[in-house]
């Protein structure tokens, strides 16, 4: 495909997309197909050349979308929201353009440098403390990571190296593996999947603790649990709060829980990949009274900001432990303020 030929069927894309989006409603919102349908329709092997662009897209119509669950849909009432918009789409298209891979400064300034700028004005949208924001060259930063359950492990990575080096400058004879045995990882009972799965990766213990009436993790429930793994000699260290569980939306007491964390030294880390936008609204700001206990925040635009997936905002108050697990992309904001 050469310049030419790249303008004529950008062009027909953009019409393709267009009417997708004008005519959804009229689309069966859930496909009727079973598991394995894809495969007999389509070659067992890649072609030995190429198809024309107006079989591809015939092929899109005849065989994809049979099989694809159409999450824009006004009739889509599943899971949760997932933002879309035509300028998302246009800048998408700029992105893919340009294909920069922003894992250092050097590799691209004004990818690292926008990324870091966005964060800032997205962290003062939600009131987020200033000890988050990068512009007054503080500790702390945003950088936008896959996924909330991505950043969930992020946190509890960094958590645990933070603790590490903190118990073996106490007691250098400590090994790794001594440490890591007895570290034990907190959430409410309403957690999101992803949280057991981050303690499974990070090869810690993980923990329910139950919650109350409503659904939230209350402080006696967690001093209880705390109280109980520190006289079984194990060395709780990280606790993730939810702000808007998955199944409920339902809210940890952030303002009983936070303190807890911060005078036990252990790393509160706050998921509101599903509720988060919402305090972008001062009637629902107060919803994230208590962050200021956080270690980490996280959150997800690409569920109601209509920024196309993936687009998952993690801020922490202090870089250091996350720069440890040599994480370049928060590296490279390190970089920028050198310079």
């Amino acid at each position: 495909m050469n310049t030419s030929e790249f303008r004529r069927r950008g062009k027909e894309m953009v019409d393709y997309v267009a009417n997708y989006m004008e005519g959804i409603e009229g689309r069966q919102v859930y496909p009727d197909v079973e598991p394995g349908y894809l495969r007999p329709l389509i070659p067992d092997s890649a072609p030995q050349e190429p198809d024309t662009f107006e079989d591809i897209i015939n092929d899109i119509e005849k065989i994809i979308m049979p099989g694809v669950t159409h999450w824009h849909s006004p009739y889509f009432f599943a899971y949760f929201p997932t933002a879309s918009s035509y300028p998302a789409m246009l800048a998408d298209m700029l992105c893919g353009a340009i294909g920069c891979i922003g894992f250092s400064w050097a590799a691209s300034p004004a990818c690292t440098e926008l990324e870091t700028v966005m964060m800032d004005w997205l962290g003062k949208m939600l009131e987020l403390p200033k000890a988050f924001l990068t512009e007054k060259a503080g500790e702390g930063g945003g950088v936008i990571q896959g996924s909330a359950s991505e950043a969930t492990l992020v946190a509890l990575l960094a958590a645990r190296t933070k603790v590490i080096h903190r118990l073996q400058a106490a007691s250098p004879e400590l090994t790794q593996a001594a440490i890591m045995e007895k570290l034990v990882a907190y959430s409410s009972d309403q957690a999101h999947s992803s949280v057991e799965r981050a303690g499974l990766i990070g090869g810690v213990k993980l923990k329910a603790i139950p919650s109350d009436g409503n659904f939230a993790m209350r402080a006696s429930a967690l001093q209880e649990a705390l109280k109980r793994d520190r006289a079984a000699g194990l060395i709780p260290f990280f606790v993730v709060a939810t702000l808007g569980t998955t199944t409920c939306c339902s809210f940890d007491n952030l303002l009983e829980v936070g303190p807890i964390c911060n005078k036990e030294d252990m790393w509160l880390h706050v998921d509101a990949a599903y509720a988060g936008s919402a305090f972008i609204c001062p009637e629902f700001r107060h919803l994230l009274n208590g962050v200021e206990f956080a270690d980490s925040f996280n959150f997800n635009p690409h569920k109601w900001l209509l920024v196309n997936f993936d687009c998952s905002a993690m801020w922490c108050r202090q870089l250091v432990p996350i720069l440890r697990l040599k994480k370049t992309c928060l590296v490279s904001v390190v970089v920028r303020r050198s310079r």
